[in-house]
This record gives structure tokens, C-alpha cells and sequence, in this order.
């Protein structure tokens, strides 16, 4: 998707003076490295001290091992899954190519490639995604754990091949910054698995075109940091990368600054991405997982080099844990809000590791899970890696003492009954549209809901898809219509700018969040999206113990419009696993959880007038996305009529009730 010249005059809109020096003086240096690049200086003497602990891999648990020795052997036989598309071309990779497209990217001065565009390039994401080198971090590991040199040499080949075949400044893979941070945190462990590998310090610290690459990738994330509207996650990745390269690389006469530099600017954006309560500021719960795993990486690393953090980066990282062990449901899924791309910060583990289980289970190592925590039953590689390296201890502050409910900076309430045959679990959505001034990676949402049960998505957040070059899908999936919401006059709550900008942004507030009753949790919201029009939401979850006797908990909805006549679409998007038989306005739902059939009656409003839409393309309507590049037919009802009606009635009443 290439960008028109209305999208630049916007963009800029939502940029302060001092954002726009900053992306001037970009521009000028850009046009002086064309014409003549920097060079990295000549270093001797370079050594690699940041080892792991003798013995760690012996703290791997073994069905964790498994997994890892089984992906590696998978990627050994040239097979990996990038975004839902399987590659059989791993064990000699082309560096350039979207085997999606089958188009290579442009192997110019990198700030010549037009990465936004699909038809020049490519789907980026899958161009980059490889390039991070994560399943080169997945093989060393294997190595370390196993001490089968064909992992290490695999990985030797391809490092070489990647190097040689992207010199500084040339081609797509120096366009941006997130990448080249990714890439320098995997390198670091690289070298860190290989370390009892005879030909790891030749790969790296012996070789000049190794140490020119790392020299390389730290001047470019000190000279184009992410800056003002765009210092989200991809600053925290730059950050921890670089902080991580300057600690274990330390070869270089900058490392001192870039180590202090970087340092400065991760504790600094750690605190401006997160609110106090611990959740990430974009409201995207990937990236909340994205920027934890990055925050402990890089505190792994000042560890392990005896580099003193501030306070508060510990601080940060403890509240992120508690926060996401507060809002798991019971199988540890976190909610599904805002974008998502699958980014992770340290890949060393086989497929079927449960990521989250993981993140949790670090920070039990690291910190000391609560009480209230929930348990987590798998197992993982990562965890035992950084608990070798950081040092473990909570910081001195009061954590909290039950599981919170509501994140009232954040807008998020999680309302849940663990009775019946399942853990009942509601996420409510009263907060801030996004981050920043152009909330890059929010929906167009507010006043949302999830239902899950028994971990099971019932009433589901439909997730991401894409990000480039499939823009009526990137704008449906971000789209009020594409959530479980109420839209006015078919249009969305805030308006949209460009697949990462949002040019207004819609006010929310959460009047109501009461968990007194144990009968009857309730929450209540409004936003001012439709201005003059008011959406008012009210939630209640009817527990077992407000029923004893026939054991129904229930979800109730009542939507209010004040303001003028609208028209008025109410969309409920169900999991993939449900099937509805819709008549009139009661649905009836049915799935399978463990081999158990389940079931539920959704009652809707009968003032709309329903059908069912499943699978529809023009446009599209009845879609789920599980993970980025994927996606599949799911059944959405979706309510026609006028919000007048609404007021004489008062209300749109919607009760989705379980008998179990």
C-alpha cells in the first residue's frame, strides 16, 4: 500500500514541532549516508564474557526440550510458518522474497524501498519476519540444549548468507528500526547459546564482517530512533535491542554512550507505554506481551553485565506481570484487543509453548507470583534462559492483594464467575481510543465486549488479519461494525486516517464497575463517538449464586442512543467454534469444549431486525482472525433499525444466557 500525498498532510497533523525537527533532520541524514556512509571502526581484542550460568541447560524441563529439539528439527528440514503461510525454502532461504506474492523486494539504498507497497515489494511482514533471525535463535538453543553441532553450523550458514547478502544500508531490511532491534537481541543470544560451539567466537567477535554488522545496527538505532507519534512499541524494541548489543557487544568506542543512551531512552518509554496499573497504553494485548518480553530480555542483560537499572524498569516490569496475570481468563488467554502481528521479543522454544504461560511463569521467576495468580501447568524454555541471567526479587511496593477487576486508567474491566461447568469470563471496553496522538494500533471499539467461556470465545473480538496491502480488510477488522458494539449511520466511533492513523479519536468513560454483589458484577460506560449522539452500554453478569437453584448465570446488555434518529447497527460476533440457529430474535448457540457439547441462548433486541452474515466478502462480514495472516468464516448477527426506537423502549436489551 503506498501512501498518497493526503495521507502525508495528515500524518503530519497529528506531529508537534518538535517530532517534525526531528524527522527534517532524519531526512537530511538519510541523503548524507547515501553519499557517503559511515564507517564502523577498526576494534581488536573483541571477546564475548556475557555467558550463560554452567548448568542452565539442564534446568530446561524435559517436555519443554522436547518441543524446542522438534521445531529445530523442522526448520533443519526447511520448513517454517510465518503468518500462516508454510515455507519449505528455510534450509537455504532468499532473503528478499514473499512467498505469499512471490514478488522480491528492491535491493537498493534502503531508504529508496517503498516497503509500504505491496505491488513494488511484496507483503513486508513476510519479508521481515525471517530476518528477525528468531528461528536462528530457536536452532542455537537447540544446540545448547542438546550439543548437536548441526544446529550450531545451520545457523553459522545462514547468519553468512544474511550478512553477505544485506550489507549495511542496502536493501529493505535497514527500513526499519523495530527490525533491526529484534535482529540484535537475536544475535545476542545467538552467540550466547553457541557459546560451547569451537566456531562461535569466528562467527562473531573474529569476524570483521560480523562485528561490522553489529557496529552497523547500533549507529542506525542511535541516528533514527522512533520519535513522538511513533515511540510505541517500536521504541521499546529499539531500545532493548540496542541496550542489549552495546552490553554484550561491547567492542566498540560508542558502546559506553549507545549502552547509556539506550538505557535512558528504555526506561523512559517503559514508563510512557504503560499505565500505572500495569496495562500497555495501546490497549493491544500483544503488545503488551511483545513489550514485556522485551523489557525482561533487556533486564536480563544488565544483569548479566553488572549494569545498574533504574528502579523503575524493574517497577514497570513487575506491575506488567501482575497486570497480566490479572486479565488471563482461566486457560490464560489474555484478551483480544486492539492489533496484533504475533511480534515476540525472544523466540527459543518449540511450537505449542503456550507464550503466555510463559510470560507468567518468568515472572514468577523473577519476581514471585501472588496468591491470586493462576497456575500455570505448561512449561517453557525461555523461562529458565532469563531467570539464569536476571537477578531475582520484586521491588520493594505494594503489589495487589486480590485479583483486580478494573483498570480504571486503562478502561478495562474484567468481570468473571468460575461456577458452572466453566469459568465465565467478560471483558468490558471503557478506555482510551489508543496511543498517542495517532493511536497506530487501535480499534475503533469502544464500549466492546468479549465472552468467553471456559476459555472458549463466544462472544469474540474478531482479532487483526493484516496490516498492509489488503486495505478493505485491514479497515474492516479495526472497524466499529467489526466488533461487539453499536455503530450510528454506518460509520465508525473515531475516524481513520490510514491503516496506522486515526485522525479523531472517540472519548470514552466508565461510570459503573461494581463487583460488590457477588449475585450481580456490573458495568456501565458511554462514549461521544456519534457526537451529539451519547452510546451508553450497561453490563451484567448474573452469577450461579444470584440463581442457586437452576444454576443460569447470564450476560445482559442494554445499549442506549441519546441524541438525535439514527440508524443503528448492533453486531455480535461469535467464535469460531460456535454455530447459532438465529429465529427471529433468540439465537441459539452450540459448541464443544474437551469432547463436552455446551450451548447458550442469546435473546436479542427485538426492536432490530437480525440476520446472520458468515464468510461475506463484498464487503466483508463474518470473519475471524486467529493470528496474523489468517483467517476463517465465523458467525456475526448484526441488528438493523433507528436508535429512536431505542429511547421509547428504553434501551436495546440483549441477554445471553448458559444453562450449566
Amino acid at each position: 500500500m503506498s501512501m498518497s500525498a493526503g495521507w502525508y498532510l495528515r500524518r503530519l497533523s497529528r506531529m508537534g514541532p518538535q517530532e517534525v525537527g526531528g524527522r527534517v533532520g532524519d531526512t537530511v541524514r538519510r541523503r548524507r549516508w547515501r553519499s557517503a556512509p559511515p564507517d564502523a571502526p577498526a576494534v581488536g581484542g573483541a571477546r564475548f564474557t556475557a555467558v550463560l550460568p554452567a548448568g542452565t541447560a539442564d534446568a530446561v524441563p524435559p517436555d519443554a526440550a522436547k518441543r524446542l529439539v522438534a521445531e529445530a528439527d523442522r526448520l533443519m528440514a526447511g520448513h517454517g510458518t510465518f503468518f500462516g503461510v508454510d515455507r519449505d525454502d528455510l534450509a537455504d532461504p532468499d532473503w528478499f522474497l514473499d512467498p505469499k506474492t512471490g514478488r522480491r523486494a528492491p535491493e537498493g539504498y534502503a531508504f529508496d524501498v517503498p516497503y509500504r507497497d505491496e505491488e513494488a515489494v511484496g507483503d513486508i511482514k513476510q519479508i521481515w519476519e525471517p530476518s528477525r533471525h528468531q528461528y536462528l535463535t530457536v536452532l542455537a538453543a537447540a544446540y545448547a540444549v542438546t550439543g548437536d553441532e548441526r544446529y550450531a553450523e545451520r545457523v553459522a550458514a545462514h547468519l553468512r548468507s544474511w550478512w553477505a547478502a544485506n550489507p549495511p544500508l542496502r536493501g529493505v531490511h535497514w527500513t526499519s528500526g523495530i527490525e533491526l532491534g529484534i535482529r540484535l537481541l537475536s544475535w545476542v543470544w545467538v552467540r550466547r547459546l553457541l557459546d560451547g560451539w569451537p566456531g562461535a567466537a569466528a562467527l562473531f567477535e573474529g569476524n570483521p564482517v560480523a562485528r561490522e554488522q553489529v557496529w552497523h545496527h547500533q549507529r542506525w538505532l542511535a541516528a533514527f530512533p522512533s520519535r513522538g507519534s511513533s515511540a510505541n512499541n517500536h521504541v521499546i524494541a529499539e531500545a532493548a535491542g540496542q541496550f542489549a548489543a552495546a552490553c554484550a557487544f561491547g567492542w566498540f568506542p560508542s558502546s559506553e554512550r549507545w549502552r547509556s543512551d539506550a538505557l535512558r531512552s528504555l526506561e523512559r518509554h517503559l514508563r510512557g507505554n504503560t499505565f500505572l496499573s500495569g496495562l500497555n497504553r495501546e490497549l493491544a494485548s500483544e503488545y503488551h506481551g511483545l513489550v514485556l518480553e522485551l523489557g525482561l530480555a533487556a533486564l536480563a542483560e544488565a544483569d548479566a553485565a553488572g549494569v545498574p537499572v533504574p528502579a523503575s524498569v524493574r517497577l514497570v516490569l513487575l506491575r506488567m506481570t501482575d497486570a497480566l496475570a490479572a486479565v488471563v481468563d482461566g486457560r490464560l488467554r489474555p484478551p483480544r484487543q486492539g492489533d496484533s502481528d504475533d511480534g515476540h521479543g525472544l523466540v527459543v522454544d518449540g511450537a505449542g509453548t503456550d507464550r503466555w504461560g510463559s510470560l507468567l511463569a518468568t515472572g514468577d521467576a523473577v519476581f514471585g507470583r501472588l496468591g491470586w495468580w493462576p497456575e500455570v501447568t505448561g512449561t517453557d524454555v525461555r523461562t529458565a534462559l532469563l531467570a539464569a541471567l536476571v537477578r531475582p526479587g520484586a521491588p520493594a511496593v505494594s503489589r495487589p492483594a486480590s485479583r483486580p477487576v478494573h483498570f480504571p486508567d486503562a478502561g478495562m474491566t474484567v468481570l468473571r464467575d468460575a461456577g458452572g461447568a466453566g469459568e465465565l469470563w467478560v471483558r468490558c471496553d471503557g478506555g482510551p481510543h489508543g496511543f498517542l496522538s495517532i493511536a497506530a494500533h487501535a480499534h475503533a471499539d469502544a464500549l466492546s465486549v468479549e465472552v468467553r467461556h471456559d476459555g472458549v470465545d463466544v462472544l469474540a473480538d474478531p482479532g487483526t488479519f493484516c496490516y498492509h496491502g489488503q486495505p478493505e480488510w485491514r479497515q474492516y477488522f479495526r472497524s466499529t461494525l467489526g466488533h461487539n458494539t453499536l455503530q450510528l449511520d454506518g460509520g465508525d466511533q473515531s475516524d481513520s486516517g490510514g491503516p496506522f492513523l486515526w485522525t479523531r479519536h472517540a472519548q470514552t468513560r466508565v461510570l459503573v464497575a461494581d463487583t460488590s454483589d457477588p449475585g450481580v458484577l456490573r458495568w456501565c460506560a458511554e462514549h461521544d463517538g456519534y457526537r451529539p449522539s451519547v452510546h451508553r452500554r450497561r453490563v451484567e453478569l448474573v452469577t450461579g449464586r444470584r440463581e442457586p437453584v437452576t444454576g443460569r448465570r447470564e450476560v445482559r446488555l442494554v445499549d442506549e442512543v441519546s441524541g438525535p434518529r439514527r440508524a443503528v447497527r448492533l453486531a455480535f460476533h461469535l467464535g469460531p467454534a460456535v454455530t447459532a440457529e438465529l429465529e427471529g430474535e433468540r439465537a441459539v448457540l452450540t459448541w464443544s469444549r474437551d469432547g463436552e457439547d455446551r450451548s447458550a441462548v442469546l435473546d436479542l433486541p427485538g426492536q432490530l431486525s437480525w440476520r446472520a452474515h458468515r464468510g461475506e466478502t463484498g464487503p466483508p462480514l463474518g470473519w475471524y482472525s486467529a493470528g496474523f495472516g489468517r483467517k476463517e468464516p465465523a458467525t456475526t448477527l448484526v441488528g438493523t433499525g433507528f436508535a429512536d426506537d431505542a429511547a421509547v423502549s428504553g434501551g436495546f436489551v440483549t441477554v445471553l444466557g448458559f444453562d450449566d
